[in-house]
C-alpha cells in the first residue's frame, strides 16, 4: 500500500472546494453546441450509452464546471399536458480542466433509455433528444449544478474509493483523470457494476491505468455474468467482501473518502456491506442503529435510519 494510506493518524480535514453554481437556470439558459456524440458501448451491447461532449464558446461557462458536477439540458417541445420538458440534469464526465484539456469543452456520458415497465413502454425524453444530436447542432443547457459531490482541494492527502453502476461512472471518469494528471500517490479504486461486460463504458482507459499505476484498481462486478464464490451474482457492493484483501486496508484508513454513483438504491447494498465489515465511519446511523448489531438491521433500517457521514459522497437518481 502507497505511504498514503494511513492508520490510527488524526484524519485529515476534507476541504471541498469553493464553486460556482446556477450561472444559467431554466428561465435563464445559454446556448452550447455539440461538438462530439459517439457510442461508448461495445458494438454487441443491448444498451445504447454515449460519451457526448459540449462546446461552451462564447457561454461564460468555459472552464467553469468542476469533476463532479452536473449540466442541465433543456428539451425541447411540450409534455403531454401542454407544457414544457423539464430540465435535466447529467453529471459532467470530464476533468475540471475541460475535455482532453480544453476548458470550453465539457462532456456527459448518456444512456438511451427506451424500455418497457408492466406492459407499458418508455422513452427518455431528454436521453433520446441529445443521443440524435449530431455535432454542430445547438441545445439550452444550465449549470453548473452541485457544490458537494466534488474533489477536496487537499486530494493528496486522500485515498478515493469510487462505486459506479452504469452512467455513474460518468463523474469518476473525470475525477480520476484529475487525480492520475496531479500524480496522486494515494490509493484509488473504481468499482464498476453493470449487466453485461459489453456495459463496461471507458473499459480501456481503465485497464490502461490499472496496468500502469500500482495505486489504480479497477473492479468490475458484473452481475448477468460473473458468479461469487458461493454462486450468488456480483454486484457493486459485494467487492467489499470479495476483494477484502485489497479494500479492507484502504477502507479501514481514516483518510479514505467514498463516492457513490449511479441508480437509486444501489447505496442501500453498499452501506449494508460498511456496516457489516466494520466500517462505520462512512455512515451517519439515525435512531437506534448504533446499539444494534449490524447484522441484526432490517433492510428498512438500511434504508431510512442510515445516511452518509462527512466522509462519504452520493449521487444517485
Amino acid at each position: 500500500m502507497s505511504d498514503n494510506t494511513t492508520l490510527g493518524n488524526a484524519a485529515p480535514e476534507i476541504i471541498l472546494p469553493e464553486v460556482e453554481i446556477n450561472l444559467f437556470t431554466p428561465k435563464k439558459p445559454t446556448t452550447a453546441t455539440i461538438a462530439e456524440n459517439y457510442i461508448c458501448t461495445d458494438n454487441s451491447s443491448p444498451n445504447v450509452i454515449r460519451h457526448i461532449t459540449i462546446d461552451l464558446s462564447g457561454t461564460g461557462l468555459e472552464g467553469v464546471f468542476r469533476s463532479g458536477q452536473s449540466i442541465g439540458i433543456l428539451p425541447p417541445g411540450e409534455n403531454e399536458k401542454g407544457k414544457p420538458h423539464k430540465l435535466r440534469l447529467y453529471s459532467v464526465s470530464s476533468p475540471s480542466k475541460g475535455e482532453q484539456g480544453q476548458a470550453h469543452l465539457v462532456s456527459t456520458t448518456v444512456k438511451r433509455a427506451n424500455e418497457e415497465v408492466d406492459g407499458v413502454f418508455y422513452t427518455g425524453v431528454c436521453s433520446n433528444y441529445l443521443s440524435n444530436l449530431k455535432p454542430g447542432d445547438s441545445l439550452q443547457i444550465t449549470g453548473p449544478s452541485g457544490k458537494r459531490y466534488l474533489l477536496p482541494e487537499n486530494v493528496e492527502e486522500f485515498n478515493f474509493v469510487f462505486f459506479a453502476t452504469g452512467t455513474g461512472v460518468a463523474p469518476f471518469r473525470g475525477m480520476i483523470m484529475e487525480l492520475i494528471e496531479a500524480g496522486h500517490k494515494g490509493q484509488i479504486v473504481l468499482v464498476f457494476g453493470c449487466p453485461y461486460r459489453t456495459d463496461l463504458l471507458y473499459k480501456e482507459y481503465f485497464e490502461g491505468l490499472d496496468a500502469m499505476h500500482l495505486n489504480v484498481h479497477y473492479l468490475t462486478m458484473i452481475s448477468r455474468e460473473d458468479r461469487r464464490e458461493n454462486g450468488a451474482k456480483k454486484y457493486v457492493q459485494t467487492a467489499i467482501e470479495d476483494y477484502s484483501e485489497l479494500l479492507s486496508p484502504i477502507l479501514g484508513a481514516n483518510n479514505t473518502l467514498v463516492y457513490l454513483c449511479g441508480m437509486k438504491g444501489m447505496q442501500t447494498g453498499i452501506y449494508e456491506q460498511l456496516a457489516k465489515q466494520g466500517f462505520l465511519d462512512y455512515l451517519s446511523l439515525r435512531g437506534d442503529l448504533a446499539d444494534k448489531d449490524p447484522m441484526e438491521w432490517t433492510w428498512e433500517e438500511l434504508k431510512t435510519q442510515v445516511k452518509p457521514s462527512e466522509r462519504t459522497f452520493e449521487e444517485v437518481y
